[in-house]
């Protein structure tokens, strides 16, 4: 998708977006959440990973905490992403329970690197990838910091990203080095993408 002005055009789809999720009423929110959830748990490559990377949810976002209560349950090694002050790069580490975590940058829980351990840059697994909203061919619209985008540039597992339906559109403007999540879910859908390499 071809856009002249991409930074405000990503601008006003963001407001457009937390706008949507900020309207959800709880209970509504909580349902959509679950079905999610749901549909992510029974997927075959979350039964196959070992390790399952997963952004910890700000208010506005597809619940992970009980995802995370979920994996743990499962015995899954859990990986969670702490911004590396001063840059725009994060780095992930093992959490065993919620009490590993404390209010880092932005207000998000990140784990606390004193109780947990660093995942080396090769660990593979399931990485559930947050995104304000996704296209039908993968590519995602995050909060403009690029985090993530740094960091699935260097990860070879899997890659899910889990949006609301309402929040899907057909065509986001991305740049060359933005790369597609490998399944997309919805409360509506699981869609596997045609570029899944793995």
């Amino acid at each position: 998708m071809y856009v002249k002005n991409i930074r405000e055009v990503k601008k006003n789809l963001r407001a457009r977006y937390r706008q949507f999720r900020e309207r959800l009423g709880a209970a509504q929110k909580l349902a959509l959440d679950s079905t999610i959830q749901s549909r992510l748990l029974a997927l075959n490559e979350y039964a196959g990973a070992q390790t399952i990377f997963t952004y910890v949810s700000k208010p506005i976002e597809v619940d992970t905490i009980s995802l995370i209560e979920a994996a743990l349950a499962n015995h899954k090694q859990v990986a969670v992403p702490r911004c590396v002050p001063d840059t725009y790069d994060m780095e992930f580490y093992y959490i065993t329970s919620l009490d590993d975590l404390e209010k880092g940058a932005f207000g998000v829980l990140e784990p606390i690197t004193a109780k947990c351990r660093l995942v080396s840059r090769d660990e593979i697994g399931l990485c559930i990838v947050p995104g304000l909203s996704f296209d039908a061919q993968g590519y995602r619209l995050g909060y403009g910091k690029g985090y993530y985008d740094r960091f699935l540039a260097e990860f070879h597992g899997d890659t899910v990203g889990i949006c609301y339906a309402g929040c899907v559109q057909w065509n986001l403007p991305h740049g060359y080095y933005d790369k597609p999540v490998d399944i997309l879910i919805t409360e509506k859908y699981i869609r596997r993408m045609a570029n899944q390499q793995h």
